[in-house]
């Protein structure tokens, strides 16, 4: 069984910084992309950021110039850097890992991780 369980959330002022970790567990062989999304009340889950196993980043309009993203491929994990916050990022955000192919099957999967809580306050 895969997990994927997600570490760094909390309460911060604008302008400040959190730094969001994920670690995908269990019998995986590969991961093509991790990334993370985010969802506030009332709105669709979005996404913010995305990284390819190959070091390939994508992120949304919004976040670009205050998040990055990194991966470390062979613990299987993806962190989420965000800095100069602002109270529109508050959202629970998610990790999630795209193509997460298992042992032994061979099996691809996307799995989420439970999410984790941003408040950014004004």
């Amino acid at each position: 069984q895969v997990q994927l369980v997600e570490s760094g959330g909390g309460l911060v002022q604008a302008g400040g910084s959190l730094r969001l970790s994920c670690a995908a567990s269990g019998r995986i062989f590969s991961i093509n992309a991790m990334g993370w999304y985010r969802q506030a009340p009332g709105k669709q889950r979005e996404l913010v950021a995305v990284i390819t196993s190959g070091g390939r980043t994508n992120y949304a309009d919004s976040v670009k110039g205050r998040f990055t993203i990194s991966r470390d491929n062979a613990k299987n994990t993806v962190v989420l850097q965000m800095n100069s916050l602002k109270p529109e990022d508050t959202a629970v955000y998610y990790c999630h890992a795209d193509d997460l192919t298992l042992m032994p099957t061979m099996r691809t999967y996307d799995y989420w991780g439970q999410g984790t809580q941003v408040t950014v306050s004004s």
